[in-house]
């Protein structure tokens, strides 16, 4: 076994006793845990959104508990100010100059819970910070910690007092999922283990933030195959022509789609990416950043949809992969 073999491997029993750790609390979705490490691990934001009552919140604190590493909450209402998340100046009359308190915006993971229901002055708060890792307040720039991920849930059935993300917004959160209900199995398991079952409180962190930001290192330099490249392009382009989209994906979706793809490779063990981790991760990553056409919309066509239609329409590279060089 090489030393980038070793890696891999110790990746992949990281990326796998978090997953474990987060299924004690939601049961039966590895699935979706795994895409939320992903994004975590891309150094990417989360959009999480689904009905009520399927753990999107719960998710979020899962995944913030099972990590070593500051955590804080925002409950996004109506009256929730810019300041309240990014932070304020307050005059000391003893130094007789204004110092910056830090808001709950600086941590390495913020759970900014029921997003929408936030004004869009409120929401424009994070526009900053989620590309840039930092805000800027009275003129004066602060840097957030790293890493550094903002996971945030929306309930797109209840519309009334909300305010729908903006496209800018959206373009800002690497993956959007949905959890979804549980199996017939995982539901009977939760009711079965309540009250006595694993506590949110109570879980362990299994890594640290330290080892966060050397997993987010190592899987950003895996060497990937120039045809990989140009698959990556042919996959985001085609959203931009397309007759039953309005909007189609920027370049930063392709930087999303690649490093999260980087990091799937990891998580199964292998040094190299294959043009199945892009497949896999496509829907996640572009759909949200899609608008469809009305004339779509008529039709019952999703954003999901016609980027499947999409991946099985352009050519997958052939040829054996190619190591990683980390």
């Amino acid at each position: 076994m090489t030393d980038t073999d070793a890696l891999v491997a110790r990746f992949a029993q990281m990326f796998h006793a978090l997953g474990g750790n987060i299924e004690r609390i939601i049961r039966g979705k590895r699935d979706k845990v795994e895409l939320a490490l992903i994004c975590l691990l891309s150094e990417g934001h989360l959009l999480v959104e689904d009905v009520p009552g399927v753990g999107k919140t719960t998710l979020a604190r899962t995944l913030s508990a099972s990590v070593e590493a500051d955590w804080n909450r925002i409950q996004f209402t109506p009256d929730l100010l810019p300041s309240d998340i990014t932070g304020v100046s307050i005059y000391n009359q003893g130094t007789r100059t204004f110092e910056f308190h830090p808001g709950p915006i600086f941590a390495n993971i913020v759970v900014s819970d029921e997003i929408n229901r936030g004004s869009p002055k409120t929401q424009s708060a994070l526009l900053e910070v989620m590309e840039e890792r930092r805000v800027t307040v009275d003129g004066k720039t602060h840097p957030v910690q790293r890493p550094f991920m903002v996971i945030a849930t929306q309930n797109p059935v209840d519309m009334d007092g909300t305010y729908p993300l903006p496209e800018a917004q959206l373009d800002r959160f690497l993956m959007r999922i949905s959890i979804g209900y549980p199996d017939h199995a995982s539901e009977v398991a939760v009711l079965a283990g309540m009250p006595t079952g694993p506590m949110i409180d109570q879980l362990p962190a299994v890594v640290s933030r330290d080892d966060i930001g050397r997993m987010i290192e190592f899987a950003s330099r895996m060497h990937v195959a120039a045809p990989l490249y140009d698959y990556v392009v042919h996959v985001v382009a085609a959203t931009r022509g397309h007759e039953d989209l309005r909007l189609g994906a920027s370049p930063r979706a392709s930087l999303a789609l690649l490093r999260a793809a980087k990091v799937r490779a990891c998580a199964a063990g292998r040094p190299y990416v294959l043009p199945e981790d892009v497949k896999a991760l496509a829907v996640p990553v572009l759909a949200h950043r899609l608008i469809t056409s009305p004339e779509a919309e008529l039709r019952g066509r999703t954003a999901a949809d016609i980027v499947t239609d999409l991946l099985a329409g352009i050519p997958v590279p052939q040829g054996a992969p190619q190591p990683a060089r980390v």
